[in-house]
């Protein structure tokens, strides 16, 4: 599967998409619709806005989650993506959703003046499908029931945002990045489920 280089920065793509998004309710199949043609990368980049802050939004992380890992098989597997009805159709307020979305971009924007082409190694051949792979990785840790603590939706989502970013614009040393934020979120997890059994071995004893 090929993506063409955007004309655009990344963080200007994001905003033109949140800002054609209309109504009191979105859906999924609504923001494919209004990203078009322009790539899976650019919606799994889009997904990732709203987990870049500490805050939570009852539902998103799963809906959002699920569709980064569907379209990650899809990458990987280099053909169209499928997508369930319940997932594609789930309504998400904007009343929520846009603003932490708006905030998300301010995010992207700061990173357009360091990303460029290089590495392309990373980003071609073979090593589509192996960032697919982590991509697919990534999306499941975003989907992991976590969510009252702390960045445990935000650490996943910035190593996705990053791979996704790299791959998008051709950037190696992003993809690099990606791959280390998925690990550092593997590290924090590994932490967080020894912290839990070391707790509930102290209330037993």
């Amino acid at each position: 599967m090929q993506f063409d280089d955007t004309q655009r920065t990344l963080s200007e793509t994001l905003s033109l998409t949140i800002e054609g998004i209309q109504g009191d309710t979105v859906s999924l199949r609504d923001l494919m619709a209004a990203i078009g043609e322009q790539g899976l990368l650019l919606l799994c980049a889009l997904a990732t806005l709203p987990f870049l802050f500490p805050v939570s939004i009852p539902g998103v992380s799963t809906v959002f989650g699920a569709a980064i890992v569907l379209l990650a098989v899809a990458i990987t597997l280099n053909r169209l993506p499928w997508l369930p009805e319940k997932i594609l159709d789930r309504q998400m307020e904007t009343a929520k959703l846009i603003p932490v979305m708006r905030k998300g971009v301010g995010i992207v924007s700061r990173m357009d003046k360091w990303v460029r082409p290089r590495g392309l190694h990373l980003t071609s051949g073979r090593m589509t499908v192996i960032n697919g792979c982590v991509l697919v990785f990534a999306g499941l840790l975003l989907m992991a029931p976590f969510g009252l603590i702390p960045f445990s939706n935000t650490a996943p989502a910035v190593g996705i945002l990053l791979l996704t970013i790299g791959m998008i614009q051709r950037d190696g040393v992003f993809v690099m990045l990606g791959y280390l934020g998925t690990v550092l979120t593997v590290v924090y997890f590994s932490i967080l489920l020894y912290a839990a059994w070391w707790a509930g071995g102290a209330l037993i004893g």
